[in-house]
């Protein structure tokens, strides 16, 4: 019994599904039928919560499940989903049975057959988009990191001490450059360890940077945050991936929202509250939830007060780090939608962190690959799943589980351990692990950026891009990529 919220994973692990909501079995199915042709309305909006690889926000609409998971000692009469259905009617008053919907396969839904005869449209409705972002020729560079470092030294142990040894150095950003222009959401990926979070922590001073220069619109940005001045504090907010950390348990919602509104933007009381107002329902919270505490909310409300807190000032830069992860599926979709239409709103640049290349896939304007501190591929969000790529986005790009049990991708497992931090790796960083390992040239020369003029996208590599593309093809591909591909060659 494998137990989780990722419906990537459990498409390409498991081979039956069971879908619970509110304390009950909805649905129970055979995994490729249930993602063929999900009959029950939650699961169907389950599965329309999830970005899938390739997808992007100017081309795919995510479809929260609208309204929240009722609290299990008020349940609702009838079918418990009734009160978030886009199929409800008369007949889901009354409580339905776990109803055989065909072979080996169950669901709790009283429409399931005019669902599976395609009579009814089980789909939750489409999010109105809001608001357009700056075009191109109108934004400017809002932060530029050049050769940025962020080095720590640890602590020795009692037996280090006597021999004399001194501290580790740990190097856990090792010369990142890149630009974030004005209104533009770059997604960083990369996997656990790979310096993502130090470098966020570095650039809204958390963490001193130990070299290099930061530029915050075109002015230098003092490193840590004891030297920067309240409009620096003010242009430069974070969310931070756990809600439940990053709220003060003993502050009220109102409280939280008001503090940032009277500090960075001098507003009275009264404007204070009158503003909490409008940033709730920019959330879609109700104005009642200023006077709660975090521990009367679910992980998704009080990610939302982050995300209000975070717009409270009205950053220049907004950085989010892993802000999604903790979620459940329709909770990261509703989420995912809040950045979109809070960025087209303020035309505030995001950074957007995240191990999850589709999510980052779906949000993103601009990608950047990050690995051992450093950066191996940057490149526009619509050629980034097209070849050729870095052998490490390669590699992550196989890794990701597909919401489609019928799906093809190029699996490639990367030998070796990630190298220790505190050691200095010779020429690619990358090299140790590399399933395309040239030889000495990879470990003794340091790799050159390397530009497609096409497309815009730079990686750092020895290989040129005529040979990547002759091995490489796009390393995955749904089930109706493959048909239409099958249909082609026929053609």
């Amino acid at each position: 019994i494998y137990i989780t919220h990722n419906l990537g994973v459990v498409s390409q692990i498991s081979d039956r599904m069971l879908v619970m909501y509110g304390g009950e079995l909805v649905e129970d199915a055979p995994t490729k039928q249930f993602y063929q042709q999900p009959l029950h309305p939650y699961s169907r909006g389950l599965i329309d919560s999830v970005p899938k690889l390739g997808e992007n926000k100017q081309d795919v609409n995510l479809r929260p499940i609208e309204g929240r998971i009722p609290s299990l000692d008020d349940l609702p009469k009838g079918c418990i989903f009734r009160p978030r259905c886009p199929l409800a009617i008369e007949i889901c008053k009354d409580y339905p049975p776990l109803y055989q919907s065909g072979e080996n396969r169950h669901s709790r839904c009283h429409r399931w057959e005019e669902i599976a005869r395609g009579e009814v449209d089980p789909h939750q409705p489409v999010p109105e988009k809001k608001g357009e972002l700056k075009k191109d020729q109108d934004r400017g560079t809002l932060l530029r990191t050049e050769d940025v470092r962020v080095h720590f030294t640890e602590s020795r142990s009692l037996l280090d001490f006597l021999k004399g040894k001194e501290r580790p150095r740990v190097r856990a950003v090792d010369g990142v450059t890149m630009e974030i222009p004005d209104g533009v959401t770059l997604g960083l990926v990369g996997e656990s360890g790979s310096g993502k979070t130090t470098l966020a922590r570095a650039i809204v001073g958390l963490d001193k940077y130990t070299d290099g220069q930061m530029r915050l619109f075109d002015i230098k940005l003092p490193s840590g945050l004891q030297t920067r001045d309240k409009e620096i504090l003010e242009c430069l907010q974070i969310i931070f991936q756990d809600p439940e950390e990053a709220l003060d348990p003993y502050m009220s919602v109102g409280e939280t929202l008001r503090r940032p509104l009277m500090r960075f933007r001098s507003l009275t009381r009264d404007q204070a509250d009158q503003k909490v107002a409008e940033l709730l329902q920019a959330v879609n919270l109700s104005p009642e939830f200023a006077s709660r505490l975090p521990g009367e909310m679910s992980g998704g409300e009080k990610q939302r007060i982050a995300l209000a807190r975070a717009f409270a000032p009205n950053p220049g830069l907004l950085i989010a780090d892993e802000p999604i992860s903790s979620l459940d599926v329709s909770v990261q979709a509703a989420i995912l939608n809040l950045f979109d239409e809070l960025q087209k709103e303020n035309q505030n640049a995001t950074l957007f962190i995240s191990h999850d290349l589709a999510v980052v896939g779906y949000l993103a304007d601009v990608v950047a690959v990050i690995y051992l501190g450093q950066l191996m591929e940057v490149s526009p969000v619509e050629a980034v799943f097209d070849p050729p790529h870095h052998p490490y986005t390669e590699a992550l790009l196989s890794s990701v589980p597909l919401i489609d049990p019928e799906g093809e991708q190029k699996r490639i497992r990367l030998s070796g351990e990630v190298p220790s931090k505190r050691e200095s790796v010779s020429g690619c960083p990358f090299h140790t692990r590399c399933p395309r390992f040239l030889g000495d040239i990879c470990v003794e020369q340091t790799p050159p950026w390397r530009e497609m003029e096409d497309s815009g996208k730079r990686y750092f590599c020895h290989i040129p891009p005529e040979d990547l593309l002759e091995d490489q093809e796009r390393p995955f591909a749904f089930s109706d990529q493959k048909e239409k591909k099958g249909e082609n060659n026929e053609n």
